[in-house]
């Protein structure tokens, strides 16, 4: 064949592989140049096609050979069972918001924002910075480093309304992510099997923490206001216990930010049975048209339990974040970090403290917050346009999700099946429910990548949900 292609080259060589013997050796790279009459160049890239589809495999030194087809004996791991039993907890598979997924896909799933909105430039600044500095190479604090747990500390204090004794460093705990202090709180304040009170639907990864410290969650219904204070008073009583996790502040997912009188009553309760609040303001940073309000400066008696993180809004890859505690509750939590994982990374530490002490972290905030409100609007009125079925009861007032709530009787596993296929990715709001959905919804994050693409997303989930009300 002459003036061969490396593509027509790689055809006539897996027609000769198909009727070739396994192990059987190629014609040498010489042989197929004046065969085919192309470049070297060419016959290599021919013969690394056939490679990378697995059909030969290379011998340096010796020659290049049809792969030998080997069938692997099935592994035998019945001996795990009888040595692990029963687990403690039914482990979930990993949530929709985590998985990765090609360039071409449009993604309204994700849980972290697009790296566009993310300050690149003050990171990668920082992160030099950490690596020639004494935290390269010491070992931090167990609580974290000083001016890191400072700097907590003042951003909660700042909340702070007049009479309220402020947090101090000392009640800070610096956590390797949210998602792990989550699970060292559950595991400190609750016992295993004791009854934990859990918004209804909440943070799924709340959720998998809780199954993981072997507590009973019991749930708490909860809306685009937040909690009903009498709902939670005859959860305290009925059940007897002593911790409610909420996020009051753009709550994932419904985005619902509660009214001042709204926390005020929900910390009235919790202090009339002695029990604590455990706040979750994982979307402290990304306030669109409203401001954080944290439950937490209001008390300085020790019921709230805060988690702050700057996992989200600095950089997925410094997983930084604390928990404010104070008395008896600091302490076990402390102690169960300890047992955890000794210390937080200090390179990562004040990697994260260098970037929001910038100056020109507020700068990059305040642009994100217009990125988040354009992204949000956009998809918003892409839904209404193409997908009116989607309906999003209450626009949040911050965060990075939608809450759709589709028609009755959806099946919201077919829909996410038939959108995937025509290459959009969205998740199913049944993984953020910790009981029964109380209906069908899908959670859509609009701080994903390529917005351009909403409207097109948007159509196909339109699609997708007619084919299924049919």
């Amino acid at each position: 064949m002459a003036h061969g292609s490396s593509s027509r080259i790689a055809a006539v060589l897996r027609d000769w592989v198909a009727s070739a013997a396994p192990g059987a050796r190629l014609p040498s790279t010489r042989t197929l140049v004046a065969q085919h009459e192309a470049s070297p160049v060419t016959v290599q890239k021919a013969l690394r096609q056939l490679s990378s589809d697995g059909l030969i495999e290379s011998r340096p030194g010796v020659g290049t050979f049809v792969r030998a087809v080997r069938t692997a004996r099935p592994s035998d791991y019945g001996w795990q069972t009888a040595a692990l039993r029963s687990p403690r907890s039914r482990i979930q598979a990993v949530s929709t918001a985590m998985r990765s997924v090609p360039n071409d896909v449009i993604a309204l799933h994700a849980g972290y924002p697009d790296r566009e909105l993310l300050p690149e430039r003050l990171v990668r600044s920082a992160l030099t910075r950490a690596a020639r500095g004494d935290t390269a190479l010491s070992r931090p604090p167990v609580t974290g480093l000083p001016e890191l747990q400072a700097w907590f500390a003042h951003e909660l204090a700042a909340s702070c309304p007049v009479g309220v004794t402020p947090p101090t460093p000392s009640d800070v705990v610096v956590l390797p992510g949210s998602q792990s202090g989550l699970s060292s709180v559950f595991r400190a304040l609750v016992a295993v099997g004791e009854p934990l009170l859990m918004e209804s639907p909440t943070y799924w990864g709340a959720i998998t923490a809780a199954a993981q410290a072997g507590v009973r969650v019991v749930p708490v219904p909860s809306g685009s206001d937040g909690p009903d204070p009498a709902g939670l008073e005859r959860a305290f009583v009925e059940t007897g216990s002593r911790v409610f996790y909420a996020q009051p502040t753009y709550a994932n997912p419904t985005g619902a930010q509660w009214s001042i009188e709204r926390s005020e009553r929900v910390l009235d309760v919790v202090r009339d049975h002695g029990a604590f609040l455990v706040e979750d303001d994982w979307a402290h940073d990304f306030g669109i048209s409203t401001a954080p309000r944290p439950i937490a400066a209001h008390d300085d008696a020790g019921h709230v339990v805060y988690l702050r993180s700057l996992t989200k809004s600095v950089s997925p890859a410094l997983r930084i974040a604390a928990v404010v505690a104070r008395g008896p509750a600091r302490e076990r939590i402390l102690a169960d970090r300890s047992a955890e994982s000794m210390y937080v990374s200090g390179v990562l530490q004040a990697a994260a403290l260098d970037v929001v002490t910038q100056p020109a972290w507020q700068t990059h905030l305040r642009g994100a917050r217009e990125q988040l409100r354009a992204r949000r609007d956009l998809l918003v009125d892409s839904l209404r346009q193409h997908a009116p079925q989607a309906h999003i009861d209450a626009v949040p007032a911050g965060g990075l999700n939608l809450w759709a709530h589709l028609p009755d009787g959806t099946d919201v596993n077919q829909v996410a099946h038939d959108c995937e296929r025509a290459g959009v990715l969205i998740a199913p709001g049944t993984e953020w429910f910790p009981a029964e959905p109380t209906g069908a919804f899908l959670r859509l994050n609009y701080s994903g990548p390529n917005p351009a693409a909403f409207a097109e997303g948007a159509r196909i989930l339109g699609e997708a949900l007619d084919r299924t009300s049919r």
